[in-house]
């Protein structure tokens, strides 16, 4: 008996590692679905060319203003700012906020969208 509810179980288990691995995903789908259409135009992933804006490969935990090459206002370059989930979150919800002074003005108001942008961009 306690072999089949220990095989239930796992069998359970599976499945939602599985539901959330699919849930990832998916996410990650929509996500760069949305960076292409609301950031590619300034931002790289695939490369690390930098365009009107900085690329964004590694960007998680990378330091704000890091990247080597490109003009960033003395705002963002100081702000002391780590690219962490929580400081992009905050970021792409509200930039001139967050870092008074810098360039970027695109605001990401669907918190949604920004967590799927932000799964996209930490799976790079």
């Amino acid at each position: 008996m306690r072999k089949v509810a220990f095989a239930a179980l796992a069998l359970v288990a599976a499945s939602w590692a599985t539901d959330a691995s699919v849930a990832q995903e998916a996410d990650a789908a929509a996500g760069e679905r949305l960076f292409q259409q609301r950031c590619g135009a300034c931002h790289q992933i695939e490369t690390t060319r930098n365009g009107p804006g900085p690329h964004l490969q590694g960007i998680v935990d990378r330091a704000a203003g890091g990247v080597e090459g490109f003009n960033y206002s003395p705002a963002l370059r100081e702000s002391g700012i780590t690219w962490t989930e929580e400081t992009l979150d905050a970021y792409l919800a509200n930039p001139t906020g967050t870092v008074r002074g810098t360039r970027m003005v695109q605001r990401f108001n669907n918190a949604d969208e920004r967590r799927a942008i932000i799964d996209f961009l930490s799976s790079r």
